[in-house]
């Protein structure tokens, strides 16, 4: 009985915190779950990101950082949001990725360039990572965690009158369902979420959304014959999935993408093509 009523004062918290941590995402409409403040999830960003600048390469490149700080702009000012502090930062280093920290501060990694190809390809990515953060999918992900671990700590109270080997099967249980059903499902979804986003918003920002499907079958050939982690485990969704969905959505997001090059006749340009230049040898081997 005592195990019964302990489990129902659980429930009923989490579906507390449920209430007075409600929140929305834009464009998707989304309901999320966030118990951290805004002001706290920037400052936490502001001050990854001083890290992040403290221990990396930043690219010397004038026509490259250029770029990317003009992409960027013109994707957050589509997003119509205010109140982000936005930075762009180019890392140079051959790791094929980019991210975003909450605030506002987004790094791309040169290694990533010679995918995008020209400036819609990095405004696809920048529209992902643009996403990320006026979703505030790190906000939700660090709200999850302590989530977690508040019903973790409860869960060990409940069963506090139960013989050790029973509570330490329960505890490990909950561990294992928490990550494979709650933490990676929430950061693919979070993934295709920001895909969705950001494809709407590089179209607002005059990018063609044509671009997004055209850079993941080029990610998709590069991973082509290397192993990858099962989808299940993954906290990204499978690049086909991701394709297919660009795909279902390019439609309605070239609309937006035609709307803005009527209001913005500077768009109507040709998409600036990268030239990276030469690495000396030995230069950032991984």
């Amino acid at each position: 009985m005592k195990l019964r009523i302990r489990g129902l004062t659980f429930f009923s918290l989490i579906l507390l915190f449920l209430l007075e941590a409600c929140a929305t995402v834009p464009y998707t409409e989304r309901s999320q779950f966030i118990m951290i403040s805004k002001s706290e999830e920037v400052a936490l960003g502001e001050r990854a990101f001083e890290e992040v600048k403290e221990s990396s390469t930043l690219s010397g490149d004038d026509k490259l950082n250029a770029m990317i700080k003009r992409v960027g702009r013109r994707i957050a000012a589509a997003s119509g949001l205010e109140g982000y502090e936005w930075e762009f930062i180019l890392i140079d280093d051959n790791q094929v990725n980019a991210f975003a920290l909450p605030g506002g501060k987004v790094a791309f990694y040169t290694g990533i360039l010679p995918f995008c190809v020209n400036e819609a390809g990095i405004a696809v990515v920048m529209g992902h990572e643009v996403a990320h953060v006026i979703a505030r999918h790190g906000a939700e992900r660090m709200s999850q965690g302590r989530a977690l671990a508040i019903g973790k700590a409860i869960l060990s109270v409940a069963l506090s009158t139960s013989a050790p080997v029973t509570k330490e099967v329960v505890t490990g249980a909950y561990g294992i369902g928490a990550k494979v059903g709650v933490i990676l499902p929430f950061s693919r979804s979070h993934e295709s979420e920001a895909d969705e986003i950001g494809l709407r918003l590089m179209a607002r920002a005059g990018y063609d959304p044509e671009a997004g499907v055209a850079f993941w079958k080029r990610m998709a050939k590069e991973s082509e014959g290397k192993k990858r982690v099962p989808e299940l485990l993954s906290t990204h969704p499978g690049d086909n999935d991701r394709i297919e969905l660009l795909n279902r959505l390019t439609a309605s997001a070239t609309i937006e993408y035609r709307r803005a090059l009527t209001e913005h006749p500077e768009y109507n340009r040709r998409p600036e093509k990268i030239v990276l230049p030469l690495k000396r040898p030995g230069k950032n081997k991984r």
